[in-house]
């Protein structure tokens, strides 16, 4: 008869009492523990040896930390239940100031040790990393690849242990100095420890710490993060490439819409005269055009006023009149043009000509009234009814005062593309606004590294 199956053995802690206090002290690991701290006194203990010998002596009574995850919390991550049997508090100091952190050392009697970091609500779930990354360099600054992914170096500085409490693997003790360098790929980080005799490597993955509480059915939630962590992913990285695919679709949308709007136009150029206006001329300047006319569904009217001025301006006051109707489309336009040349080369200002659009103008017959003025301008004394346009240009030469040759043309149902510029434009803000936002994540990550950035784009 087979026997039944047996599990993997539930892992017990072993009590041993402390030679300074005389306190309990558990080791949770199995005898893989070389160092284990006293918690009533907090004296460093020589765990490797069956009675237990002072390595340090109690730290001071001010140093004291609370874990915010308590020693002997189980908790499954990963699929692999782990307990916390050893915590520790580090810190460098930059220009002053001190930057402390969180270690929580985890071990499965199967798996080995893992640790769990907390920087200001920032956790990272770290594993020990056997293979050595590859050096390389990206410009002027340090980096590694490792696993197919580039780490960029992030920040260096001297680390040392601050707090000690529970048991650890190797000889641990308050005052440690380790040179620490992080080089991140988020929500990755590789992190090298360098003393005197060796190199040691690891690799973080960001967690939330919901994530954490959760795992380890810790009371209330976790300390809200403060600020950017290195590692910490952009919640606008994923959110700038769709956004951008999403913009190239729509675009090409509305292209096909634009393209297909401009074949339906029909474009024809209804009226085409030339005209002339002298502020020498006594009489009426306005006068009205001959009727044209135009059929077709209700759509926009073109008209484009061609000028030879130079070093002048003029002014055209226009409306557009329905012979059957009455309806009165009002509107004016200005055109100037000034040119020369200075020591600076030859330059100029303004245009020859102008244009407006009148939109949705229904089909039927049409003239135009038009009135110009130049600088020097008379209005006469009494104004006839209407005045027509001479039937023969005088020759500019032959006129006293200031004249202006122009040629007035109408076009009808004329493609314009106002609309389609304004609605890329509308298209183009989630984008823009992704990217600003993704960028000034990042400007806050590497604001805190070795490498902050500048106003000139350092």
């Amino acid at each position: 008869m087979s026997s039944p199956l047996v599990g993997p053995p539930v892992a017990k802690t072993k009590a041993m009492y402390c030679p300074n206090c005389g306190g309990p002290v558990e080791l949770r690991g199995f005898g893989h523990a070389l160092t284990v701290v006293c918690p009533q006194c907090l004296t460093l203990l020589d765990a490797s040896s069956p009675l237990l010998k002072i390595l340090q002596e109690a730290q001071a009574a001010q140093s004291r930390r609370t874990p915010l995850i308590p020693l002997g919390t189980r908790g499954k991550w990963g699929g692999t239940t782990w307990e916390i049997i050893g915590f520790q508090t580090r810190a460098v100091e930059d220009e002053g100031v001190t930057y402390e952190w969180e270690e929580y050392l985890l071990f499965n009697p199967y798996k080995g040790f893992r640790y769990l970091t907390n920087y200001e609500g920032h956790w990272n779930f770290v594993t020990p990393v056997e293979s050595l990354p590859e050096r390389r360099a990206v410009g002027s600054r340090p980096a590694v690849f490792f696993e197919g992914n580039l780490y960029r170096h992030f920040s260096g500085a001297q680390a040392t242990t601050s707090f000690v409490l529970g048991e650890f693997p190797w000889r641990v003790q308050v005052g440690e100095e380790v040179l620490a360098d992080d080089f991140v790929d988020p929500p990755s980080v590789l992190s090298s420890e360098t003393t005197s005799v060796e190199v040691t490597w690891s690799k973080g993955e960001y967690v939330p710490g919901s994530e954490i509480w959760k795992a380890f059915a810790l009371p209330g939630s976790a300390p809200r993060p403060q600020g950017v962590y290195l590692n910490q992913p952009s919640p606008y990285a994923n959110k700038v490439g769709g956004t951008w695919g999403v913009f190239a679709l729509m675009l090409f949308a509305l292209l096909a819409v634009a393209i297909a709007y401009g074949m339906l136009s029909r474009g024809d150029t209804i009226f085409d005269e030339h005209y002339r206006y002298s502020t020498a001329d006594t009489g009426e300047p306005s006068f009205v055009t001959k009727v044209f006319e135009f059929d077709g569904r209700p759509s926009n009217l073109e008209l484009t006023i061609h000028t030879n001025l130079i070093n002048n301006w003029a002014y055209f006051n226009l409306a557009l009149i329905n012979e059957t109707t009455g309806d009165t489309f009002d509107f004016g336009r200005e055109v100037s043009y000034y040119a020369g040349s200075d020591s600076d080369g030859a330059w100029s200002e303004g245009s020859q000509a102008s244009d407006a659009i009148i939109p949705h103008v229904p089909a039927g017959r049409y003239y135009l009234r038009v009135e110009p003025e130049m600088e020097g301008s008379q209005t006469p004394a009494e104004k006839p009814a209407v005045a027509t346009p001479p039937a023969v240009a005088t020759p500019r030469s032959r006129l006293p005062g200031k004249t202006v040759f122009y040629e007035i043309v109408l076009r009808h149902d004329v493609a314009s593309y106002g609309w389609f510029w304004l609605a890329a434009l509308l298209l183009l803000i989630p984008p823009v606004y992704s990217t600003i936002r993704a960028a000034a994540f990042e400007t806050r990550r590497w604001s805190t590294s070795d490498y902050p950035p500048t106003s000139k784009g350092g």
